[in-house]
């Protein structure tokens, strides 16, 4: 009887060799992309004084001149498209916004899933559109807005959504 030869090479299995460049490739990306700033910004709401409430008139007169204000621009909600996209757990959530923003006025021309990660509920906008977002983000309850990225379109609103909206 003949002693079997231990000696040779293993090799690991096709799975182990892929796991192993996933944690590297994980590990490089992660290098390239810490640092940097985010590009999110957050929408600010700006509160206005009644006129009813304003203190009333001091005694001795002063002439004051009120300089006349800008009108501010409108954003005329028909006619920017917007599509609102779900990345939460909420089955059903983009369309339930969808709705709503269509009720406002909003032409909202799509609604579906969005796989990746975004750190809060957001209204990315092309830079034409900087005013129709904010205006968007409010009329929603979205406290986000930030310049659209690729993949997004560069002639419409996008709205993600990580929660449900108050």
């Amino acid at each position: 009887m003949r002693a079997r030869n231990q000696r040779g090479v293993v090799t690991p299995s096709p799975v182990v060799m892929l796991s192993v460049i996933a944690v590297a490739m994980a590990g490089i990306a992660f290098v390239a992309t810490r640092g940097g700033e985010p590009t999110e910004r957050e929408v600010a709401t700006v509160a206005r004084q009644d006129p009813s409430t304003s203190p009333s008139p001091s005694s001795t007169p002063t002439k004051e001149t009120k300089p006349k204000p800008k009108p501010e621009p409108t954003v005329k909600r028909g006619k920017v498209y917007v599509e609102v996209y779900n990345n939460s757990g909420i089955t059903g959530l983009a369309g339930q916004v969808s709705e709503r923003a269509s009720g406002i006025g909003w032409q909202v021309v799509g609604s579906d899933n969005w796989y990746g990660t975004i750190p809060a509920s957001t209204v990315y906008y092309p830079p034409k559109l900087k005013l129709a977002a904010k205006t968007l983000a409010l009329d929603l309850g979205i406290r986000r807005t930030a310049p659209a990225v690729d993949p997004m379109r560069l002639d419409r609103l996008t709205v993600i959504l990580t929660g449900p909206l108050r």
